[in-house]
């Protein structure tokens, strides 16, 4: 029975020390780098509008990223089947309709996820939904005892509602401060979410277990040094969540937002830069390999994020190690390729780890591509002080107060901004 610690992947990721070399932590020490150009293509000729961004650049960029740092996702169909597995329309005492559906993977029954969704029961047309992957199934998400218990093998180990990985009852509700379900009903947006290892399994040797073998050669065991990681599968996932809530007739199928925590908000991110159905895009604490720019070595690095998690990851990106300035992009143009649907960055004060210095710059850097579409992006050179989140109709960030997190202070953050967007 092979599982892993989650504590102690926590506890090893934020301390930065594990193979003996410390973090940088101090700006003054943050090299000096020289980012790729985000308009001017290949060639080396100009960018200058709208058109030549989608035909040109855009296009080169993707790839870039998709050859590089997540591997190419395949662009094989498969056939997606969705299978109500219960509804109750007086959930939450009446306050939300709650679905939960099997999302089947082709014919292998043993090839799906489960979404759980929230409606508000009191909503007079389709919902905007938020939707976002979880890490320790659905039932933690909320107390409700209506939420099916997830039979995946979890990293939680003997972790308290866990034994030997496996989710008990005890699980219920262990997450709720990630998951603000009455708040989020009470704002008149719909919840859906999927425990992520559904799709893949967050270990290095168990491709055979998720997605990834869905598209396997015969003989196959892992992805070649070009195809995707996990962060890609769970971010292909997204997509496929996104398959089932566009045609649910409770849900506005133009404003579902994507968001995710730590790598599940790198998969956000590159779910929303492959899938323009995506109507906001949103990082929580995404750090390295995320919203964070690479090229500062600040906090966590490629060769860190790859030596403690060579799954998430193409094999391609670990040529990088200790070379980000040979990277042929930076993550300013990750957020570049969702534009011109709105994106917002988070971080969080104690969470060094993430870079929020450098998650910022990423917004930053990306403005001039929403600025083609006409729209106003962030420009202030220095991030905003602690609390103060800052937005246009395009761009949003805020830095708070604590740990790596996602917490009601971020939800309600992302719920104005998505207020903003959708016009409430």
């Amino acid at each position: 029975m092979k599982t892993l610690n989650l504590l102690l992947i926590t506890m090893t990721t934020i301390s930065g020390n594990l193979y003996g070399q410390e973090p940088l932590y101090d700006e003054s020490k943050v090299p000096s780098y020289h980012l790729p150009a985000l308009l001017e293509s290949e060639n080396g000729k100009a960018v200058k509008n709208v058109k030549q961004w989608e035909n040109k650049r855009r296009p080169e960029i993707l790839a870039l990223f998709s050859e590089q740092v997540h591997g190419k996702t395949p662009a094989g169909k498969i056939p997606v089947i969705f299978q109500l597995q219960s509804m109750e329309e007086r959930a939450l005492d009446g306050t939300a309709t709650r679905k939960q559906v099997r999302i089947f993977f082709g014919r292998d029954s043993s090839r799906h996820m489960d979404l759980l969704l929230y409606l508000p029961s009191n909503a007079k047309k389709p919902a905007p939904v938020f939707l976002g992957l979880n890490f320790t199934g659905n039932q933690t998400i909320h107390t409700d005892p209506g939420i099916l218990i997830s039979t995946r093998q979890t990293n939680n180990g003997n972790n308290p509602g866990y034994k030997d990985g496996y989710a008990t009852e005890e699980s219920r509700g262990l997450r709720v401060r990630r998951w603000p379900v009455e708040e989020i009903l009470s704002r008149g947006y719909g919840v859906a979410t999927i425990y992520y290892g559904d799709i893949q399994p967050d270990r290095p040797d168990s491709f055979r277990e998720g997605v990834h073998s869905l598209f396997f050669k015969p003989g196959q065991e892992k992805p070649g040094p070009g195809e995707w990681g996990a962060v890609g599968a769970w971010a292909w996932g997204l997509s496929r969540a996104l398959d089932y809530l566009v045609q649910d007739p409770g849900v506005n199928p133009d404003q579902v937002a994507v968001l995710g925590h730590s790598r599940l908000g790198k998969a956000s991110l590159w779910a929303g830069a492959q899938d323009p159905r995506f109507a906001i895009v949103i990082s929580n604490d995404s750090g390295e390999g995320g919203a964070a720019i690479t090229r500062r070595k600040y906090g966590e690095t490629i060769k860190d994020i790859n030596t403690r998690f060579p799954h998430w990851f193409s094999d391609n990106y670990k040529q990088y190690n200790n070379k980000e300035n040979e990277l042929p992009v930076d993550y300013h143009q990750l957020i570049a390729l969702i534009a011109p649907r709105p994106v917002y960055v988070a971080s969080a004060s104690d969470d060094q780890w993430a870079d929020p210095k450098g998650e910022y710059l990423s917004l930053v850097h990306a403005g001039p591509v929403y600025e083609l579409y006409g729209l106003e992006p962030l420009k202030a050179p220095e991030p905003p002080g602690l609390e103060k989140p800052v937005s246009t109709e395009s761009m949003g960030y805020h830095l708070r107060k604590g740990k790596h997190d996602i917490l009601l202070y971020d939800w309600s953050n992302y719920m104005d901004f998505a207020d903003k967007v959708f016009g409430k």
